[in-house]
């Protein structure tokens, strides 16, 4: 099967949102949108796609500040999110915005996800594994059916380096054990789509990452 990705590189903190959709359907869903909202809609309508869940990894300011413009826009695109990071989309103090002088919320999550359950988006079946250390309740959505496989990652793996681990509820020791055990069993090739910066696989982070490598 063909899943295709679009990234949105969305400011003032160069964050990845993805819109995602399989090859032939009108039906898409986005990863983590950013502060730049529209440019999620203006990507949708340049592909003919309509939106239909709002899927989150985690709950910082940076990775749900267009859910309510997304919401208003596609109030039919429910808000998805791992159960331990759901109280973060209403409360600005617990998804960092208000540290950071701008007071974000989101509308409440529509269902909650949590490890080891499947879901189905869009068409497009995605196995949860959670990942905490970045966030209390972070997780990866891992599709397996495409070749290679994917990772919708948020905070957890970037290109030669992982999620930051000094924001409230942050453990280093966590997040080198959620990795290990959530993405390095996966086939080498594996790739890792990033909340912020290019994209890698599992493979060269095993080898490479100085935070994680084996």
């Amino acid at each position: 099967m063909s899943v295709q990705i679009f990234t949105v590189e969305s400011q003032p903190f160069a964050e990845n949102s993805y819109v995602v959709w399989k090859d032939g359907s009108p039906d898409a869903f986005v990863i983590d949108p950013g502060f730049e909202p529209e440019l999620i809609v203006e990507a949708l309508g340049e592909r003919d796609l309509t939106l239909v869940a709002i899927v989150c990894t985690h709950g910082h300011c940076d990775h749900i500040a267009g859910n309510a413009a997304l919401k208003q826009a596609y109030p039919n695109a429910p808000i998805l999110i791992g159960a331990g990071d759901a109280a973060m989309l209403t409360d600005a103090n617990k998804n960092l915005s208000a540290a950071f002088g701008f007071d974000i919320t989101s509308p409440p999550a529509d269902r909650v996800v949590t490890d080891g359950e499947t879901l189905t988006v869009a068409g497009i079946a995605m196995e949860v594994s959670e990942v905490p250390g970045h966030s209390p309740g972070h997780v990866v959505f891992v599709i397996r059916e495409t070749q290679p496989f994917m990772v919708l990652g948020g905070d957890v793996l970037f290109r030669g380096s992982v999620g930051r681990t000094d924001f409230p509820g942050g453990s280093h020791e966590q997040l080198k054990a959620g990795i290990r055990r959530a993405l390095w069993p996966l086939p080498d090739d594996t790739v890792v789509y990033p909340g912020h910066g290019p994209v890698t696989t599992t493979g060269y982070e095993k080898r490479t990452n100085p935070y994680v490598a084996e």
